[in-house]
């Protein structure tokens, strides 16, 4: 039995890194052994959503600039599955969603940075989906909902994103949390605990500091999509920050 998860992919760096978040990524691939992973990545995005549908090795995707060498050395082949990309493409249209499968995208750092540090052998068949941000948090959590139950079947699924996600007001250096971010996921995780879901839904409005820790979705929606997949109740498995807005608070649903 797999839960559903939000994890924050944060830094690209996180790959080569060796850090508290590493060391729990690290630590949750040994506590979960799924027969395979579907990831909803920030970094793909489209307007119809979007399942990959290979069945050979994924690209490794760089996209990102900037960073050492090293970080661009890295290779994550994990191998696709055609055959759950189409039970996946069958699930949403018996939910009334239009899906749409792709047969020749690689793995984004949306998902590999994570995954190269939860399952380093590569060795777990991966289904990479897409996010479209501008759907409404109420059709996000659909998306998550007609995939419920596949965690009986041992499949885990994975929202990869950030809860306060901006880049434009980091502080580089800084290792204590700015109080605007802490209060925005306190609110996040106490409405998530409580089952809350209208008041979720209703975040732009009801958050404290909603548009600094969210001032595009992108990487806010996986967190919709993950809580709306799981089944069981709600609990925070990490919370740490970088530079001081970047959240790397994760949930199991």
């Amino acid at each position: 039995m797999m839960p559903s998860l939000f994890l924050a992919h944060g830094s690209p760096m996180l790959a080569i890194e060796d850090t508290a978040y590493t060391r729990f990524l690290e630590s949750l691939g040994q506590t979960y052994k799924p027969k395979a992973i579907v990831i909803f990545t920030a970094h793909w995005e489209t307007e119809m959503l979007t399942i990959s549908s290979i069945d050979g090795t994924y690209e490794t995707i760089y996209d990102f600039g900037g960073f050492p060498p090293e970080l661009y050395a890295v290779k994550y082949p994990a191998r696709g599955s055609q055959i759950l990309a189409s039970l996946l493409k069958e699930k949403f249209a018996e939910a009334g969603i239009a899906a749409h499968l792709d047969t020749s995208r690689g793995l984004d750092h949306g998902s590999w940075t994570m995954l190269s540090k939860m399952y380093p052998k590569a060795d777990i068949p991966v289904i990479q989906l897409s996010v479209n941000p501008f759907l409404p948090p109420e059709k996000q959590y659909r998306i998550g909902e007609a995939l419920r139950g596949l965690g009986q079947e041992n499949i885990l699924v994975i929202g990869s994103g950030v809860t306060v996600h901006n880049l434009r007001i980091l502080n580089w250096g800084q290792t204590e949390p700015e109080a605007w971010a802490v209060a925005f996921d306190d609110w996040l995780i106490d409405k998530i605990e409580k089952q809350d879901i209208e008041s979720l839904f209703n975040y732009e409005k009801l958050a404290p500091n909603a548009k600094l820790a969210v001032p595009r979705p992108e990487h806010f929606v996986p967190l919709y999509i993950a809580m709306g997949s799981g089944s069981g109740p709600a609990k925070v498995i990490h919370r740490s920050y970088d530079l001081g807005t970047l959240s790397y608070l994760c949930m199991e649903f």
